[in-house]
């Protein structure tokens, strides 16, 4: 699912080709898409709205429209937002569509139609979106934005120091911090060489720094590289690069890049989880309780070589190592990453002409 980097360039992307756009309409095929109307109140509600902001809650794309309203977009595994001219076909996997007034459309695209589009009010004073009953604010739940000036370390040891379970849960609870998932969780830990189930409890002053140091590093940096792209993450600029600088997620196996062995994985939650064992040392009064998880736990030294069995291809007997034989895990893995890229540029596809000749993107 995107995280904040990915949402964040999503909502930068979008601002400038939307900001000052009228919707005059719109259309969904998939009613489950939308959190508060059915599609024919959705339609009524929005036309003749002005697109007044677009930013970023946490996970949530926010568009701010005009008359008080706010639209709250959450791509979830596999939303994609475009802007095209009215005219570009269509994809059958398009759940939503917003009609500008200058011909041209805003369109969420979801394969998996877990994406939620909700239109609430807004609060006069604070401009934060509410919902109708009792006019309670949408994200009243969510806890501080990392990378804003006003969440300090002094404000993230308040909050760690009130709380006593493992720091993988921790990072993912929403309403702890807002915006970190998986990827950046693994990421921040094992740059501050903390075991994703080292208890919050049995933190120091200065792992406190060094693990909120590493959320913001982190994240600042993935926002600068566009997120990534592992999935079906694309934004309307194209692809992020992140992924290609990640230290341990998805890289089972593989050496460590502080130390030299091999990333491990385990399952947190139900969430794959992966980190340096020997970096990211996890003490001895959290060993016990911990214990029946690591025994999950993969990620052994590699082999000199993969077994003739494991060979890919006809003829994969007679490959040498120099020659790149893949063992069936790694096959696996590639194959996934090509196809996801695939089904990234395929969404794109449609939208590239219409993105080059938009005059209302600064910069082109």
């Amino acid at each position: 699912m995107p995280e904040l980097p990915e949402v964040e360039t999503v909502a930068r992307d979008l601002r400038p080709r939307i900001m000052g756009a009228t919707i005059s309409g719109a259309r969904c095929s998939w009613a489950r898409t939308l959190r508060t109307h059915s599609p024919e109140a959705f339609a009524a509600a929005v036309a003749g709205r002005r697109v007044e902001g677009v930013g970023r809650r946490a996970k949530q794309i926010v568009v701010e429209l005009s008359g008080d309203a706010a639209l709250t977009i959450h791509l979830k595994m596999t939303g994609q937002l475009f802007v095209v001219p009215a005219d570009v076909p269509e994809d059958p996997y398009v759940r939503l569509v917003l009609e500008l007034a200058d011909g041209r459309e805003v369109r969420f695209r979801d394969i998996r139609k877990f994406g939620k589009i909700g239109l609430y009010g807004r609060d006069p004073a604070t401009g934060e979106p509410v919902g109708e009953v009792g006019g309670a604010a949408v994200f009243a739940a969510l806890g501080p934005e990392p990378l804003d000036d006003a969440f300090t370390v002094r404000e993230f040891r308040r909050r760690s120091r009130r709380r006593s379970g493992r720091l993988k849960p921790l990072l993912l609870d929403q309403s702890f911090i807002a915006g970190i998932g998986n990827i950046y969780a693994d990421e921040a830990l094992w740059t501050a060489r903390l075991h994703p189930l080292r208890t919050a409890g049995t933190l120091r002053p200065s792992d406190e720094r060094h693990l909120y140091d590493a959320i913001r590093t982190i994240l600042a940096e993935a926002v600068e590289r566009r997120g990534s792209s592992i999935d079906d993450y694309t934004a309307p600029d194209g692809d992020g690069s992140m992924q290609d600088h990640l230290q341990v997620y998805q890289r089972t196996g593989e050496p460590c890049p502080r130390c030299g062995r091999p990333v491990k994985r385990i399952v947190i939650g139900a969430r794959s989880t992966h980190f340096c064992s020997w970096c990211q040392r996890l003490g001895a009064g959290d060993r016990k309780g911990a214990a029946t998880i690591l025994r999950t736990m993969t990620g052994g030294p590699r082999r000199a070589g993969p077994r003739w069995t494991e060979l890919a291809g006809d003829g994969a007997l007679g490959l040498t190592p120099d020659e790149g034989p893949l063992t069936a895990s790694r096959a696996r893995t590639e194959r996934t990453k090509r196809a996801a890229a695939t089904r990234r540029a395929t969404a794109r596809a449609s939208a590239s002409t219409a993105a080059s000749n938009d005059p209302t993107v600064t910069g082109r």
